[in-house]
């Protein structure tokens, strides 16, 4: 189960990662900033439904091959699991590195995007004022707090993970061998 996890972890985590660097790349040449990122977002959600079809594989891989057949919801959600923390660690430290050297001026960009679209919102006085300083509390904490990027940066990926892992897990699982049933 851990060869599995592992392999087909790098396999999702090098795609996503790849489409992110891609994606980013793209992004930080300005192509996306008038839609606020949103197209961007779109191409980073499908690479991600696209990387993490490999937890289906890696269940399915498991289950047929290595487990005689036969795989129990609880088994198959852990090994899905691994993938996506695997596939997502990879994905951390890609963008740890695209952030820091490539794109240091990130956070900066896209909390510009974020105040313009709050005060076009027609937000005013405190509410207004209360938004502005989540943003800028945000913005220092994710370019300065390695803890905040990290779980910040998981947060982004790791719930798409865990939906496909479940879906996979239950779709996948079988208690009883193809072979017993004919």
């Amino acid at each position: 189960m851990k060869r599995n996890s592992l392999v087909f972890g790098i396999i999702s985590g090098v795609i996503i990662s790849t489409f992110m660097g891609v994606s980013m790349a793209i992004m930080s040449c300005g192509s996306s900033e008038k839609d606020g990122g949103s197209g961007s977002m779109i191409i980073g959600f499908s690479a991600m439904a696209v990387a993490f079809s490999f937890i289906f594989v890696g269940i399915k891989n498991y289950r047929d091959k290595q487990n005689g057949g036969t795989i129990t919801f609880g088994k198959g959600f852990l090994l899905g699991l691994m993938i996506s923390l695997i596939a997502s660690t990879l994905y951390v430290i890609t963008w740890a590195v695209e952030f820091h050297f490539f794109i240091p001026d990130f956070m900066d960009r896209y909390s510009a995007i974020q105040v313009k679209q709050l005060r076009e919102s027609g937000m005013s006085g405190a509410a207004l004022d209360e938004g502005l300083k989540r943003i800028e509390s945000a913005n220092y904490n994710y370019k300065h707090n390695p803890f905040f990027f990290a779980m910040y940066t998981y947060m982004e990926i790791l719930p798409v993970g865990i939906v496909i892992t479940l879906i996979s897990a239950l779709i996948l699982k079988r208690k009883i061998p193809v072979t017993d049933l004919q």
